[in-house]
């Protein structure tokens, strides 16, 4: 995007560069001269060096000599040169022409002076019947000109092409590696508001405050107040940072230079550190600005995890980086915003005071927020009279803005692909299904045998489901393939949840069980289709362990891994080690067993009661393959 600033902005960016368009054409005729520069001193070295070798010249008394001895049969004469060989037969004196007096060989030596007025070498040649004449350069003029001048011109295309593109993707201005790729928005240029965000009322409350500073900063400095240096928006991915980030620099009408963090790390050291240094010296030349750094984990990682030292790139640019958001004036109006998923992983000078003053979470969205979401993202979407954004939004929990988004897409592109002209709410179940189940398998077929094992391991999730206190509703079961599952039992709940008790934990165990347990009752054996639930369900026990402080030896006592380095090497992520005795180690495990087969004893007694409705909703499933929630309330009897 262009930066239409005017006048203002002359002589801003004296090096131009193909991130600014904006420049005058003086910057880019003063780049332009450089390179021709550059291209003829070179090309004048490779005249210099390989053509001259291959014409070496000789002095004219001994050029004379060699006439005297008889060496020399013919001469030829130039305004420039005389040139002689030592055989007179035309086609090797051709041969000898065309490489430029420059081809020697066992038949044919060339020997080259310069010219010297002296009418004594006529008679000279005469009388030892030296065969000679005058020869015009006329014709080889296309050959000099390719020798001179196309040959070193297509030698250094090819290395602009080939090295340099290949060097960090320097090829098209070399001469700039150390400048920031930055995207630079005008003001005015960027149409997001306040009013194009849902879901994260307090986050965009949190940077009201920044966009009325840029507005009105005078009445921040009257009363003696700073804004803060740097705002971190930290959160799940997909929730809306960079989305925030752009409605700051709308409302705010100031220009705005996006950057990802990986975009100042560079295969040579030193390159980041000058890429930090030319953003901000370009940002402080356009006050008031936002600079938006995405993806900020990728240059600010701790750098205590660096026990053996070191001055890798990414700690020369991180390092770089500190000095500049400590050194600038908090009163000039340069404010930035960073955003990570990842804050934990950040080095403690990066979020001191004074630097990221101020940390905003951008969560998942609650109920409200995701029926905001779908409402802005289903403007240009027609609907019919079918669809209700509450229910959609209510069956969504846990999803965050760009699921929405993509639900809402997803659903468009279903109509168009069944042929209706607008949305229909089925439309939206079955985004909802393909996102968190998978693609449908229509084409995987499977044996009637794994059909039927299939059937009773979905009804057993399902059935244990219904009977287990607090648990999230059954919406549908099938046995239709999906993704890498031969059948699923889609739960969704209808409500945020913030806290889980103990009981809900092993009430979700229980839940997972259900298809191994139904397998072993019809079949007497296991398979290895419930191999999912198994991980999912001993991660839940491990948890509950080392994590939530549920056993009964250690109570309210947390044993989580802590992240540590490896003494002696260079580590860019924490290893985690666990800090307690191989023998809680050892309980943890049997405890997590014990909590397996305790949970595994109970889900089996609710199936054992409940056989006939068992086989009564696998037999549905074998016959429709897939149920509704109406479908399986009718069936369970409730």
């Amino acid at each position: 995007m262009s930066d239409s600033s005017g006048d203002n902005n002359k002589n801003k960016f004296p090096f131009g560069g193909p991130n600014f368009p904006d420049l005058k054409p003086f910057g880019k005729w003063k780049f332009l001269v450089i390179y021709i520069v550059i291209l003829i001193i070179g090309m004048s070295l490779f005249n210099f060096v390989f053509l001259n070798r291959m014409n070496p010249s000789i002095d004219y008394s001994e050029f004379k000599a060699r006439i005297v001895s008889g060496e020399i049969k013919r001469v030829e004469i130039t305004d420039s040169h005389f040139t002689g060989y030592t055989s007179i037969t035309r086609q090797q004196s051709s041969r000898s022409l065309l490489s430029s007096s420059g081809y020697e060989s066992s038949q044919n030596r060339v020997y080259r002076t310069v010219s010297l007025y002296d009418p004594d070498l006529i008679k000279l040649m005469d009388e030892k019947n030296i065969a000679y004449g005058a020869v015009s350069r006329q014709g080889n003029t296309i050959l000099n000109f390719i020798f001179n001048w196309i040959l070193p011109i297509a030698f250094f295309l090819f290395i602009w092409r080939f090295v340099f593109k290949r060097l960090g993707n320097m090829g098209s201005n070399v001469l700039s590696v150390g400048q920031n790729r930055a995207v630079i928005v005008a003001e005015g240029d960027i149409i997001t508001r306040f009013s194009d965000v849902a879901g994260v009322d307090e986050a965009k409350e949190e940077l009201v405050e920044v966009v009325d500073f840029l507005k009105s900063p005078q009445k921040y400095k009257d009363i003696g107040g700073k804004i803060p240096k740097g705002v971190l928006l930290v959160g799940p991915p997909g929730t809306g940072k960079t989305l925030l980030a752009r409605a700051v620099a709308g409302e705010a009408e100031v220009s705005f230079f996006r950057m990802s963090g990986a975009d100042f790390v560079e295969m040579f050291v030193g390159v980041g550190a000058a890429r930090v240094r030319d953003l901000f010296k370009q940002a402080r030349t356009k006050a008031p600005c936002i600079i938006f750094i995405d993806e900020l984990d990728a240059i600010g990682k701790s750098r205590l995890n660096n026990i053996a030292g070191g001055n890798d790139e990414r700690e020369q640019t991180l390092n770089q980086l500190l000095v500049e958001m400590d050194g600038f004036d908090g009163t000039s109006g340069l404010i930035i915003l960073a955003a990570t998923n990842r804050p934990d992983v950040l080095d403690p000078a990066l979020l001191r005071p004074g630097r990221f003053d101020r940390q905003v979470l951008v969560d998942r969205p609650d109920l409200k927020g995701r029926e905001a979401i779908l409402r802005i993202h289903s403007k240009p979407v027609k609907f019919d009279d079918s669809v209700d954004l509450e229910v959609v939004a209510r069956v969504t929990s846990g999803f965050s803005g760009a699921d929405l988004a993509n639900i809402v897409n997803e659903a468009a592109l279903l109509a168009v692909r069944a042929g209706r002209k607008a949305v229909a709410q089925r439309d939206f179940d079955e985004a909802i299904e393909k996102t968190v189940a998978g693609l449908q398998k229509k084409t995987r077929v499977l044996k009637q045998k794994e059909r039927k094992l299939t059937a009773y391991h979905e009804a057993g999730h399902a059935i244990v489901s219904a009977f287990t206190p607090n648990a999230d509703p059954v919406q549908k079961i099938s046995i239709i393939p999906r993704g890498y599952a031969l059948g699923y039992t889609l739960q969704l709940p209808l409500e945020d949840r913030y806290t889980v008790t103990k009981s809900d934990l092993l009430g979700r165990i229980d839940i997972l069980l259900g298809g191994r347990i139904a397998e072993e009752m019809i079949s007497g054996e296991y398979s290895t289709g419930a191999a999912n639930d198994l991980t999912k369900a001993t991660d839940i026990a491990r948890k509950m362990i080392t994590d939530y402080g549920m056993s009964d030896r250690f109570a309210n006592v947390a044993l989580t891994s802590r992240g540590m380095s490896i003494t002696g090497q260079e580590r860019q992520e924490p290893s985690f080690q666990r800090e307690y005795a191989e023998s809680t180690q050892q309980y943890i495990d049997e405890e997590v067993a014990r909590i397996i087969e305790a949970e595994y004893a109970k889900a089996k007694k609710i199936l054992e009661d409940k056989r006939e409705t068992l086989d009564n909703i696998s037999a549905a499933l074998l016959e429709k393959e897939t149920l509704d929630e109406k479908e399986f309330k009718a069936l369970l009897g409730v």
